[in-house]
């Protein structure tokens, strides 16, 4: 089943000499700075900001947060995302984490053989609009081909660059027995869409990605509670579970969790329950967890609830002095089991 999603491309594709990519788009010679000048920077740059060096010079002062990644997911099209979006979105959600404020990004594509125009088009456009709904500004990047067979059309690879908010003082040593974990959303959104296009395990459901930037729902949580905020973080791969046994291990601490305050939405569970998948080891891409002082935990949670982006937002959980480095579940149905970190590979090409 092939999907595509609900996005569309706000202009129109320019006239362009190949309806597919090809090897010499990325030989460096004439069919690179065409690919280049009339196609990438036409798609996510105005004429005046268009870059005309192998860098960038930028301005930095104050403590600065820097990160990477790589998006290699698969299908590059599904229920209300793509690739594209996916990307900046993931990268900005990582400096907003880190209480930083997005500013700049690099993105770099490797594109294979026989991509489609058509389709790379659609993608630089949801990568535009998620920059100028980030508020970001992508200063450099860089453009490859492979010979078909040898990629999977598209991957992209994004840097960030944020200045860290005033008031914020994320670290996990900050954590203490009786702080608070709190989650912005529902859970496993975005791992049960993706999982729903694929080939040989699709389903009915009108779920979509949950995937958006978080930072413009995060800066105002500092603004108003500063250093109570101890950590952040957003349970991409692995899912909660895994993120949270990360944190138990670097804190030395254990967190208690309770099953029936988990929001999942009924779609999700239910394909969960048909897939045989538990959706605390599903990947997200548009909520975060945080770990805050006990006294603030419910004010900050009906501060989250008066943002589209965390109406959902509730305590699911407590830090530990029990249990030392493991995340431990409070059942629904009575009883205590250990949530392990995800062994092995749930779902592969997920972001």
């Amino acid at each position: 089943m092939t999907a595509r999603s609900k996005f569309t491309p706000s202009c129109p594709m320019p006239t362009f000499d190949h309806d597919m990519v090809v090897l010499g788009h990325g030989s460096g010679g004439l069919l690179t700075y065409r690919l280049l000048d009339q196609f990438i920077f036409k798609a996510l740059h105005d004429d005046a900001e268009r870059p005309a060096h192998d860098g960038a010079f930028l301005d930095v002062s104050g403590e600065m947060a820097f990160t990477t990644d790589s998006f290699v997911v698969d299908p590059i099209f599904f229920p209300g995302g793509n690739i594209g979006d996916l990307a900046i979105n993931g990268t900005v959600n990582d400096l907003a984490m880190c209480g930083a404020i997005p500013q700049t990004l690099s993105l770099s594509f490797i594109l294979e053989e026989g991509l489609l125009m058509k389709e790379f088009w659609e993608i630089l456009q949801s990568i535009k609009q998620a920059c100028e709904a980030a508020e970001v500004k992508i200063v450099t990047g860089d453009t490859k081909v492979v010979e078909k067979g040898k990629g999977d059309r598209i991957f992209i690879n994004t840097t960030g660059l944020g200045k860290v908010h005033p008031k914020a003082n994320i670290d996990s040593s900050n954590i203490q027995p009786g702080d608070r974990v709190i989650v912005s959303g529902p859970l496993a959104t975005h791992g049960i869409a993706i999982l729903s296009v694929r080939e040989g395990l699709s389903f009915e459901t009108n779920l979509e990605t949950d995937s958006t930037s978080l930072h413009d729902i995060v800066l105002p949580l500092l603004d108003k509670y500063g250093s109570d905020v101890h950590l952040l973080r957003d349970p991409t791969r692995g899912g909660v579970a895994s993120t949270l046994n990360e944190i138990c291990r670097s804190s030395k601490v254990g967190i208690r969790l309770v099953e029936s305050a988990l929001p999942i939405e009924n779609e999700v569970k239910g394909a969960c329950e048909m897939l045989g998948l538990d959706p605390l080891y599903v990947a997200n891409e548009g909520i975060f967890l945080a770990i805050v002082k006990e006294q603030q935990a419910e004010s900050m949670v009906q501060f989250l609830r008066k943002h589209d982006k965390g109406r959902r937002a509730v305590v699911i959980g407590q830090v530990t002095e029990d249990d030392a480095g493991r995340v431990v579940l409070n059942a629904a149905i009575g009883g205590k089991r250990v949530v392990h970190m995800l062994t092995g590979e749930q779902l592969p090409r997920i972001c």
